[in-house]
This record gives structure tokens, C-alpha cells and sequence, in this order.
């Protein structure tokens, strides 16, 4: 099954109040699942690889999903092009977070994409993100 996963990390603040949306969909464009989480204080970039890392942990550990594609779309240009390698990951915090990305898509059975859509494109994810914020979970 194709799933396409819509990602978000918020900060107020930069480093602040910090936390991730998730939002993945089958290919019909059904919601399977909503995730959030209030992360504390963390930087947008720290927040973006968070929700990224949790949304393949999500797919790889479902029972349910039985995923063979994932495509996520993300409103971090500047992650999905580290992630697709057109970038070079600078700072110390982000390479650790990418490297535990690669990680877990090492050991993943389905094939992955990422991309950058607008943020407009991306409101679920984001409101989730900031759901997450304002109560502190």
C-alpha cells in the first residue's frame, strides 16, 4: 500500500516551545492516522527531523499499514533536500537527526520519497504541530 505522510515541526521561538505533527494518508486520501507531539524546547530544524523520524517509525512498526511506498511531503525545503542530498548537513544536532533518519530507513521495508510542498499544502500537519504546543502534548 502507497501511504503518503504529511509532516510538520513547530517552534515558537527559535530555539522554543517546540513540538511535531504527523498526518498520513492512503491512496485514496483517507486519514489513517494523526499523531502529535510536544517536544519542549527545540529549534524548527531539530522539530522537522522529530516528526520526520517518527513518521518512518510510525509506517515501519504498523501492523496495520502494511506500507510498500511512503512519499511524505513536508513544508522543510531545507530538509527534504538534505534528505534527497542536494544539501550538506551542517549543524551538529541536524546530522545526528539525519543520520538516525537514514537509520531507520535502512531497515525499511517500503520504498521512500520526500518532498517539499508549501506550507499551505501542509495546514494538517501544522495545525497538529501547534495543537500540540498549546497543550503541552
Amino acid at each position: 500500500m502507497k501511504l503518503t505522510a504529511y509532516t510538520d515541526g513547530a517552534s515558537r521561538g527559535n530555539p522554543g516551545e517546540a513540538a511535531i505533527g504527523i498526518v498520513i494518508k492512503d491512496e485514496t486520501g483517507a486519514v489513517l492516522l494523526e499523531h502529535k507531539r510536544y517536544l519542549g524546547t527545540a529549534t524548527n530544524n531539530i522539530a522537522e527531523y522529530t516528526a520526520l523520524l517518527e513518521c518512518v517509525q510510525l509506517v515501519a512498526a504498523s501492523e496495520t499499514f502494511h506500507c510498500t511506498e511512503l512519499v511524505v511531503r513536508t513544508d522543510s525545503e531545507l530538509m527534504a533536500k538534505q534528505m534527497n542530498g542536494q544539501y550538506k548537513v551542517k549543524d551538529e544536532g541536524m546530522k545526528q537527526m539525519h543520520t538516525k533518519v537514514k537509520g531507520a530507513l535502512a531497515s525499511a521495508i517500503f520504498k521512500f520519497t520526500i518532498g517539499h510542498i508549501p506550507r499551505a499544502l501542509n495546514k494538517e500537519a501544522d495545525a497538529l504541530a501547534n495543537e500540540a504546543i498549546d497543550t503541552k502534548q
